[in-house]
């Protein structure tokens, strides 16, 4: 927004400083004038011809009374404008990594040094906002950048497809059909999830009162088939267990959690157990499964967008879009909530989210 040229912040407390001084230098003055001047006789020949009188003392005292005023006014104007210069100085390099920041330079850092205080909390704060602030442009750049690349293959799939179907008259129009539908499906999934996962991101939703527990049973009826038919034993325990938020989001988290669970486990004869409770003022949910030793370095990127975790056991049924976790993790920061992965010393993964409860 344009705004009208105006006085430096330094220029003003210049004048302040100056102003301040000339003032008590003026009630220095008046308080010897009122409190010395008017005890000494006011004639003309003064005390006994020998002590001064209050016209000469008057005289004598008015004109180096304001030679006195002058030099603190300047005194002021000077010393006022050194002095605004060294405190507002740590302001100024606030002001320019501010504009080097909305220049698009992420990367630059204050670090102001010194003892602390006010403007060093400021450039704390300044400096931990840009971190970040850079981490999650970057984050978001690679999200793009992923999200293009995983949507461009499925594209890419299907024009081949039609290229086929085109050259190939003979070809099975059957199989080419249900590759299609595959294909499409899969490019369906993907941006179901990105919406989703913007939609969390955003918060913009109603919260209502939700019991965990209910939301884990439904979503355990609806895998139950899943897991009977790779062999896993699904098993659910807990109390009612509430929150605030949105039931839809809720769903989908617990959904992919334990829909993971059941996907990234034995080949035959794995567990998944989700248990949800209450502990004080906090709804904790967990979700646990067997299966092979993970390495700390590949559940910390677990997590993240299109991390798809290759080195955990999987089958070609769920081939997945690599954000279920990342979902998961949008939806409980969203809900104000904590989201804590842990590989079991036994093989397979714990997951853990704490959300703010309700009575």
């Amino acid at each position: 927004m344009p705004r009208r040229p105006g006085l430096s912040v330094r220029l003003k407390l210049t004048v302040s400083y100056a102003g301040f001084l000339a003032v008590a230098g003026a009630l220095l003055m008046g308080v010897v004038w009122a409190f010395l001047l008017r005890y000494v006789p006011d004639t003309s020949r003064g005390l006994l011809g020998i002590s001064p009188n209050r016209y000469l003392l008057v005289h004598t005292f008015a004109p180096a009374a304001a030679v006195a005023m002058a030099f603190l006014l300047l005194f002021g104007l000077v010393g006022g404008w050194i002095l605004a210069g060294r405190m507002l100085a740590p302001l100024t390099q606030i002001t320019d990594a501010a504009r080097t920041a909305g220049n698009g330079s992420l990367s630059h850092r204050i670090r102001m040094k010194g003892r602390q205080d006010e403007f060093r909390e400021l450039s704390d704060a300044f400096d931990s906002m840009l971190e970040q602030l850079e981490s999650h442009v970057d984050e978001q750049r690679r999200f793009a950048a992923n999200a293009s690349h995983e949507l461009r293959t499925p594209l890419a799939i299907s024009r081949t497809l039609l290229d086929v179907a085109r050259k190939d008259p003979t070809q099975d129009r059957g199989e080419l059909i249900s590759r299609q539908q595959a294909v499409n499906t899969r490019a369906i999934d993907l941006t179901e999830a990105l919406l989703l996962l913007s939609r969390s991101d955003r918060g913009n939703f109603v919260r209502e009162s939700v019991d965990l527990s209910l939301v884990v049973e439904e979503t355990a009826e609806t895998l139950l088939q899943l897991a009977e038919r790779r062999g896993i034993t699904l098993d659910v325990t807990g109390r009612a267990t509430r929150t605030s938020g949105s039931a839809e989001l809720l769903l989908r988290m617990v959904t992919n959690l334990v829909q993971n669970a059941i996907v990234h486990n034995l080949p035959d004869g794995g567990t998944v157990t989700v248990h949800t409770e209450a502990h004080g003022g906090t709804s904790v949910l967990r979700v646990e499964n067997t299966g092979r030793r993970l390495p700390p370095e590949l559940v910390s990127t677990l997590i993240e967008p299109f991390q798809r975790g290759t080195e955990r056991v999987r089958t070609d049924e769920h081939p997945g879009v690599g954000l279920g976790l990342a979902i998961v993790h949008s939806i409980v920061r969203a809900h104000d909530g904590t989201l804590e992965l842990a590989a079991r010393p036994a093989g397979g993964l714990l997951v853990t989210v704490r959300l703010p409860g309700t009575p």
